[in-house]
């Protein structure tokens, strides 16, 4: 019980660790186009208009009617026009870095503690298959919650969850076997 809480602790920790780390690249690579889109709008407005109406009629405006739009857009917000439709940033899909760490970190604790939870039920003797049959249903009931609240594929996505993380159990266990230690 003592090495899944510590277990459970530091994975909860590494992912989190991971995803602040990868979401706050994320989160600089939009700073910095949003500073290159300022720049390009300082320096060239006509341009930039043009690359925006150009931008509408690609999706179906007639040329004449996109810069109208594109200047109206401009006038009343030139940077959050660009960022939305030349670059697709929004203000619901900017990069979050505390959030997603925090989601995370929330996330795999949830998702570890449920087979953390067979090692009080199960009995000594069966307890690494009682473990290892609980992780992998685990595994699949949320990879089929998942992708129903997320309305994919239930199937395809219990399969491939269930899949790598049978697959990543088996690694880990041939590791610790190769070492000749119980992982």
């Amino acid at each position: 019980m003592l090495a899944g809480v510590a277990g459970l602790v530091a994975g909860a920790m590494s992912m989190a660790a991971g995803e602040y780390v990868s979401v706050s690249s994320q989160s600089d690579t939009e700073d910095a186009d949003l500073s290159r889109e300022r720049g390009e709008l300082r320096d060239n407005a006509e341009a930039e208009r043009d690359e925006l109406a150009a931008i509408y009629v690609k999706r179906g405006v007639e040329p004449a009617v996109a810069q109208i739009v594109a200047a109206q857009l401009m006038a009343r917000d030139a940077l959050g026009a660009h960022a939305r439709d030349e670059l697709g940033l929004s203000e619901s899909t900017t990069a979050r870095p505390v959030q997603a760490a925090l989601t995370s970190a929330a996330t795999f604790s949830v998702g570890a503690a449920m087979p953390l939870l067979m090692v009080v039920a199960a009995p000594a003797n069966a307890l690494v298959a009682s473990v290892s049959a609980a992780s992998l249903a685990f595994l699949a009931l949320l990879g089929a919650i998942g992708a129903w609240a997320g309305g994919a594929r239930v199937l395809r996505a219990t399969v491939r969850v269930t899949f790598w993380g049978a697959l990543a159990m088996a690694i880990t266990a041939g590791i610790g076997k190769l070492f000749g230690t119980v992982i």
